[in-house]
């Protein structure tokens, strides 16, 4: 085993170096604190692996997102979102009897229970739909105390029912219940958006469309709220109460909240006359707080490969739909012009998955303040691989460090001097 030595003032200290399947490269500093006293300081962790994982391997560099091996162009081309699912969380994708199997199992666990109902009455009527998701599924453990192969079924049937109960809660309109006869997406539609007055049909292009918008939410390696959803569980916190956590995570505007600051954006641009150049110049203005959304990204320095099949993905939902979106025409300007000026090149400021998803979310009738949600149901079975990948390997307690950088010991002084 190769190893990384590291001198801290007169002493030398040896660390193993991990290598993952893709050459990936860690040192492990598990001696460090115990051998000199010393820890590492790396804020956000952007340079801090939490653990090791065999559910999803990112490139940044090269742009290329897979699961469990496959490549996320494959399997948003030839996969379901349910197939995805099972992917992620058992390990492989299912064979013919075993998506049979699974696809009953999610269809006959969809319902809740009838007093959550009465939960749903004790929010306010402008309650936000993802505050509404975290509070009912954590509810979820007050239900199923036991079993988390079972709670796992039931978290990935019930969380599309929870997500569609909480929309029509925001618009003041009854519920609709899940169906059967459904598949996993168009029962979603469904929920959303049938009314008792009249007859529902879910459009295939839009069931397909939401179908790979799910595939391309399902996993993105250790993102804040897959951090969060590991680190609850290391507690030994159950499914619903540490998933719960993961979804607030993902409600704030720097994760989850992106794609619908890109709808703000492009509102705020077409306002002003649609001049996307006058907003190209500010962006580039260091003294102008201005920021384009829904550009770079954290991990990729190339293109993220999911936003090129959204794109597409929104061409051909607004086309077949027959759908004019202003919005999307000031995208594609400026993402043009990105793509081609030399400030935006030079610094890799590609357009991300956020930049197009909120558009196709409109095309499709999704008001903004179920972006999230939407991403939330995507992330669900990334969150759930995670957490089972944690509980089997049985880590340790997250616990991390810190510098303390606040006053050094000092006497209370008396009362009429403070």
């Amino acid at each position: 085993m190769s190893k990384a030595t590291l001198t801290l003032g007169n002493q030398t200290l040896e660390m193993p170096v991990v290598v993952g399947t893709e050459n990936e490269v860690g040192i492990s500093i598990g001696v460090l604190r115990g051998s000199s006293g010393a820890i590492t300081l790396d804020p956000g962790y952007g340079n801090t692996g939490s653990c090791t994982s065999a559910i999803t391997f990112i490139d940044g560099e090269r742009g290329v997102l897979r699961y469990r091996g496959y490549a996320i162009e494959d399997l948003a081309a030839h996969a379901s979102f349910v197939e995805v699912m099972h992917l992620l969380v058992y390990g492989a994708l299912p064979t013919a009897a075993q998506l049979e199997r699974f696809q009953h199992s999610l269809a006959h666990h969809t319902l809740l229970h009838e007093d959550m109902k009465k939960f749903y009455e004790g929010f306010p009527p402008k309650a936000q739909p993802m505050s509404v998701l975290s509070a009912m599924v954590a509810s979820l453990s007050t239900y199923y105390e036991t079993d988390d192969d079972l709670n796992i079924i039931r978290l990935l049937a019930k969380l599309k029912t929870i997500a569609a109960l909480s929309y029509k809660k925001s618009i003041g309109q009854p519920f609709v219940y899940p169906r059967n006869d459904l598949d996993f997406v168009a029962d979603f539609l469904h929920m959303m958006f049938a009314v008792p007055t009249e007859a529902y049909h879910v459009n295939e292009v839009v069931r397909k469309a939401l179908d790979m918008l799910l595939i391309l939410h399902a996993d993105h390696e250790q993102n804040c709220s897959t951090s969060t959803v590991r680190m609850v569980g290391s507690s030994g916190a159950d499914l619903f109460s540490t998933i719960s956590t993961g979804i607030s995570a993902l409600s704030g505007p720097l994760h989850g909240g992106a794609n619908t600051a890109v709808i703000k954006m492009l509102e705020l641009i077409r306002a002003d006359g649609s001049d996307y150049a006058k907003y190209i110049a500010k962006a580039k203005d260091r003294n102008d707080p201005f920021r384009l959304m829904g550009f770079g990204h954290r991990v990729y320095k190339q293109f993220d490969p999911r936003a090129r099949l959204i794109k597409k993905a929104a061409d051909q939902v607004l086309d077949q739909l027959g759908i004019t979106d202003p919005l999307l025409a000031i995208a594609k300007n400026l993402e043009r012009v990105a793509l081609e000026d030399e400030y935006f090149v030079k610094r890799k400021l590609y357009p991300n998955l956020d930049f197009y998803s909120g558009i196709v979310y409109r095309a499709m009738g999704l008001p903004t303040s179920m972006f999230t949600v939407l991403f939330a149901l995507g992330r669900l079975p990334g969150w759930i691989a995670h957490f089972k990948e944690m509980r089997d390997n049985r880590d340790r307690l997250h616990r991390p460090r810190q510098i303390y950088t606040g006053p050094m010991l000092r006497p209370i002084p008396p009362i009429e001097y403070r």
